[in-house]
């Protein structure tokens, strides 16, 4: 009976060592670097397809969820700020067991080419089940949540837009500014701003 009893003992033992023994989880930190400000937009990454990270600066940032130790990670552009491309180095691995932060993973972000021809803007204050129509040109923009927009038209550098309110949902009342001007040779046009 005695041995019974310490072979039960020595069972559960062993369980609760095995549930304390380590298994643990680590942060997963990116460094972004050349992201233009003032523009507007802001980059959004993806770890494994999910915990979106919105990022609208320079700097190093860290996903809200970590990744268990012998997880995988796989970070990626799920958004692209709008005039910029980035690219993502050291993306994905295999966290260690040890617990440790992953920080190497940097994401570096250039200007495209002509990227200064698109008209963009954004857009605050929407409430649920609400829309907006821009016009801008031939361009038609339905927008049914708050967030960074682009027209889909460049528009010759020299060129000039004029961005208006065709319609809101009843109840609304947004109001527009930076809605005209011409697109410069170099640089970003001053961003359209939607509040509502």
């Amino acid at each position: 009976m005695i041995k019974v009893k310490t072979l039960i003992l020595s069972s559960i033992f062993g369980i609760v060592l095995a549930g304390c023994g380590g298994s643990s989880s680590s942060p997963i930190g990116v460094t972004v670097t050349g992201l233009a400000s003032g523009t507007g937009t802001s980059l959004t990454l993806l770890n494994n397809g999910a915990n979106p990270l919105s990022i609208g600066s320079n700097g190093f940032f860290t996903f809200s969820v970590p990744v268990q130790s012998g997880g995988a990670y796989n970070v990626y552009v799920g958004t692209q700020p709008i005039g910029e491309t980035c690219t993502v180095t050291n993306g994905s691995g295999t966290v260690g067991s040890n617990g440790a932060a992953v920080t190497n993973i940097s994401v570096n972000c250039v200007a495209n080419i002509a990227s200064n021809t698109i008209v963009f803007g954004n857009l605050t204050g929407l409430p649920a089940g609400k829309q907006v129509v821009l016009v801008n040109g031939q361009d038609t923009l339905t927008l049914a949540v708050s967030g960074a927009f682009a027209f889909p038209t460049a528009v010759p550098v020299g060129g000039a837009y004029l961005v208006s309110l065709k319609s809101q949902s009843p109840g609304l009342n947004c109001t527009m500014s930076n809605v005209s001007g011409t697109i410069p040779a170099t640089g970003f046009i001053a961003p359209v701003v939607v509040s509502c």
